[in-house]
């Protein structure tokens, strides 16, 4: 029998302490009267989680477009949750710790997998370097990247960390084969409520896969343009077509090749800037942006824009012309800098805006 979304486990406890569905509604309002920002945060979502609508209003990250107010339904959050928990095996009594924002999905999603899974949820201050007891054996976690990068050294306490919400830095992956822990980068959205597939990445537990695999009840399909179509009938009425250029394996797994709409055409071929900025920050070892600007004989031609407030050496421009994991036609033909790039509230790169601001 599927649990419902008024319904809290009789395991699950709140940073150590157990509560049924009326003394939790205390708990969120005790967080809104008295705690800090982030715990008024928590307190506003486990509110409107307790009461007795059936949805919730959450915001998407505006990282591919405006920020928009979307509503999702209790229900579809709780088959979410309980996918999530079929899939990494999460039993009752496990420990999670939860180090993300509840302005988000994902921090949403911590919070409603211990509820109705009947996990033990710790909830640390969202910080890139969070700090949490590293003396406790957590079974399960999900951070940004950056949270991973800052806390490297001391995640071994942690079973399974999903990491989401941006790009993982090569350094970083080449960081974690030296890790017990076992991490699986994520792919979703707001509107799949979170994650739909998880990708293992190279530890020294597990070995790392190039394909997304799907969660329990989800089934993938491409359309024209060979965008992924995410038909999960567990968590949307409608299957999702979306932007994102795949090689899909199976109706089950895909891998994800880059964004449609950032494609450039560059003579006839077409260049994904996702891949070429791979094969480029090993070499410059800051955020940068691969995209494109007409050019009279191509039509397009690719540029790189880095965040630096400094100049590009000659010895730096050499490597990425030289660079033999480059095409001849991803090799940037010309550099441009800004200072910062343009974020989201909650630190994604904002690409279209952040390209606009240096091309004009």
């Amino acid at each position: 029998m599927t649990p419902s979304f008024n319904k809290i486990h009789n395991r699950f406890k709140f940073n150590g302490h157990h509560f049924c569905h009326e003394e939790f509604k205390e708990v969120a309002y005790s967080l809104i009267k008295e705690g800090d920002y982030y715990e008024r945060i928590t307190g506003d979502f486990l509110t409107d989680w307790l009461n007795d609508d059936d949805f919730v209003f959450a915001e998407t990250s505006g990282s591919t477009g405006a920020p928009k107010r979307i509503k999702l339904q209790k229900q579809s959050m709780v088959n979410s949750a309980i996918a999530t928990g079929d899939f990494f095996g999460l039993n009752p009594g496990d420990k999670a710790l939860n180090c993300l924002s509840s302005n988000y999905i994902a921090g949403k999603m911590m919070l409603v997998r211990a509820m109705i899974l009947g996990l033990e949820i710790d909830c640390e201050t969202p910080h890139s370097k969070p700090l949490f007891d590293t003396n406790k054996i957590y079974d399960f976690c999900a951070m940004v990247p950056i949270q991973v990068a800052g806390s490297i050294k001391k995640l071994d306490n942690i079973k399974t960390v999903i990491i989401g919400g941006s790009k993982i830095v090569p350094f970083l992956l080449e960081c974690m084969k030296n890790s017990p822990v076992k991490f699986y980068e994520t792919y979703g959205m707001t509107e799949t409520v979170t994650h739909v597939a998880l990708k293992p990445l190279e530890t020294l537990t597990q070995k790392g896969e190039d394909f997304f695999k799907a969660l329990p009840t989800v089934k993938f399909s491409q359309d024209k343009r060979d965008c992924l179509i995410i038909d999960a009938p567990n968590l949307m009425d409608t299957p999702l077509v979306t932007n994102d250029v795949v090689d899909l394996k199976s109706n089950k797994e895909f891998k994800w090749l880059g964004r449609f709409d950032n494609v450039i055409n560059s003579g006839g071929v077409k260049l994904f800037p996702e891949h070429i900025e791979q094969k480029l920050l090993p070499i410059i070892k800051k955020r940068i942006i691969v995209c494109a600007e007409p050019d009279d004989n191509f039509g397009e031609k690719v540029i790189l824009i880095v965040e630096t407030s400094g100049n590009i050496s000659e010895e730096l421009k050499n490597k990425i012309s030289t660079a033999n994991s480059l095409h001849k036609y991803e090799i940037p033909k010309h550099i441009y800098t800004i200072d910062q790039f343009v974020l989201t509230e909650n630190g994604k790169v904002q690409r279209q805006k952040t390209i606009q601001s240096v091309l004009g």
